[in-house]
């Protein structure tokens, strides 16, 4: 699952089985202004992870509800990756955290995640928090700049 990418969200169901969650994390409105008038779609955000070390993100457009969620889970199938664990200080007990300061972008928006000690808590917006509950992390510090309003990161 590191360099090969998959291609069909049948490959994910077979090799995670089973335990694969989903939850909906935002539903929006998006209009856009045309000539004859306006055109109104709506966007979901679906989040996936297995409560075991996988997440995935999926984003979709759509006229109906309904199409956009099952658009939104085959992306977050897609878009499934590992998540590695660490410690803050002792090694004592199960990884808690994230192992280092990672810095990533979703659009132009960079998300930084900050090891916290044992305890702390998901320190953060709603959306990473679901997410990184569902990669099992329990500690973390999360920081987002610039235009956060696209993804409620």
């Amino acid at each position: 699952m590191f360099s090969i990418p998959i291609k069909e969200c049948e490959i994910v169901d077979t090799i995670l089985d089973s335990s694969l969650k989903d939850e909906l994390l935002k539903i929006m409105p998006v209009q856009k202004h045309t000539c004859a008038g306006q055109r109104t779609r709506f966007k979901e955000i679906v989040a996936m992870g297995d409560h075991n070390c996988h997440v995935g993100l999926g984003v979709k457009y759509a006229k109906e509800v309904a199409t956009a969620i099952r658009g939104a889970i085959i992306q977050a199938k897609l878009s499934i990756i590992p998540v590695r664990k660490g410690y803050l200080g002792n090694q004592i007990g199960k990884p808690h955290t994230v192992p280092c300061k990672v810095t990533g972008k979703c659009g132009s928006v960079p998300v930084r995640l900050i090891p916290a000690p044992r305890g702390t808590g998901i320190v953060g917006a709603p959306v990473p928090k679901k997410l990184l509950q569902m990669a099992d992390i329990h500690d973390v510090y999360t920081n987002a700049r610039d235009q956060t309003l696209t993804l409620g990161t």
